[in-house]
């Protein structure tokens, strides 16, 4: 694991914030662009022999004994989108949504919860916060709310807000607890200066503009209080170089990012460096950037490492073809088929303990001025 903190220096008053532009319908990536961005057409994974099974000791089974606290909110005012057998938040444009919303997704969401939370130490953030001063928490993207519900536990005088665009969130909570239907897209309608911390994790395919982002978090912000971002990469790599160009772990990086890039939603956060700017510009001081290594299965030396390694695996696993379905099939043109014949590739690849793949995460927290 490795870290690094860079200070930015004070900067007028951020611009108000500017509601995102809708994004129009998306259509399939053509052919001839796939190919320029170098995904390999889906009918080379169905030509090509699923790679040989090896024994893989990181806890798999364990999968189906982990419960989901997740109770989804029922309410027939809302109407799924169905993709291929999955549903998805109905609306198309500002809120679109390339994540299902179903149980199977959501069980994988909680197990990434724990994973996240165990990648920077067991904690639930890293800004330095006062405990005592801490009184209003907004957590953005909240998904299954489990961070916001722990949050709360930790934090019982302060008052947790958690927003989403579905309601797929527990009924039973703490007091201190509530969730409201809020797409981050939208120009926020909190007044100025009202949270003590905001926290936002895992917006990657989210997002239409990161510093519109973080502009109405600067607006929303208390003087001295912080914003917290928590990302992950979706590009697989390795230092040893078994992560081979055009290889299923080579290949999920690239569709990520062409999907990205098909409706308005950039998976490449890190890569382009996305919090740091967006913080910077937004007049936000003091911003820290911890870069975090995360193995996929067990093979990695470090006991840590490993532990995190089998709890990211164990994410993904628990719902690979969910990641995939609607980049896949919605924006590449995949047919269901071709998508679990891909899907199987990536999971015998990083079942293999000679391929040592890993992604980054990073987490980026900065202070309003007082």
């Amino acid at each position: 694991m490795s870290s690094s903190s860079a200070q930015s220096p004070k900067s007028p008053k951020a611009a108000s914030p500017t509601p995102a532009a809708p994004v129009a319908p998306t259509t399939l990536l053509s052919e001839e662009a796939a190919t320029a961005a170098g995904i390999l057409p889906a009918s080379h994974w169905a030509d090509q022999p699923l790679p040989e099974e090896h024994p893989d000791d990181d806890g798999a089974s364990t999968i189906g004994s982990i419960v989901s606290s997740t109770v989804s909110l029922s309410s027939t005012i809302f109407e799924y989108r169905t993709h291929h057998g999955r549903t998805y938040h109905g609306d198309i444009g500002n809120a679109e949504a390339w994540e299902p919303n179903d149980k199977r997704h959501l069980d994988s969401m909680d197990i990434a919860h724990h994973t996240l939370t165990l990648s920077i130490g067991g904690k639930l953030f890293l800004s330095p916060l006062d405990k005592k001063k801490v009184q209003k928490v907004l957590d953005v993207g909240t998904g299954t709310g489990l961070w916001a519900i722990d949050f709360a536990d930790e934090f019982p005088n302060a008052e947790v807000i958690g927003t989403d665009v579905s309601p797929i969130q527990p009924s039973w909570v703490p007091p201190n607890v509530k969730f409201e239907l809020d797409d981050c897209n939208r120009e926020w309608t909190w007044a100025d200066s009202s949270f003590d911390f905001i926290h936002m994790r895992l917006l990657i395919g989210v997002v239409q503009d990161w510093h519109a982002l973080f502009r109405q978090a600067f607006r929303t912000c208390k003087p001295g209080g912080y914003v917290e971002s928590f990302v992950s990469s979706a590009q697989f790599t390795s230092d040893d170089g078994s992560v081979k160009p055009g290889s299923a772990l080579d290949q999920w990086g690239k569709v990520f990012t062409q999907g990205g890039e098909k409706f308005g939603r950039t998976f490449n956060v890190i890569e382009e460096d996305l919090q740091r700017s967006g913080m910077e510009a937004a007049g936000f001081v003091d911003i820290e950037i911890k870069d975090i290594m995360c193995p996929i299965g067990l093979w990695h030396k470090d006991k840590e490492a490993a532990e995190i390694g089998m709890w990211w695996k164990m994410t993904i696993e628990m719902d690979l073809e969910g990641y995939l379905n609607y980049i896949c099939s919605a924006l590449l043109g995949w047919t269901p088929e071709e998508t679990k014949v891909f899907a199987s590739h990536v999971r015998k690849e990083w079942a293999d303990p000679n391929i040592h793949g890993y992604v980054m995460l990073r987490v980026a927290w900065g202070r309003k001025p007082e």
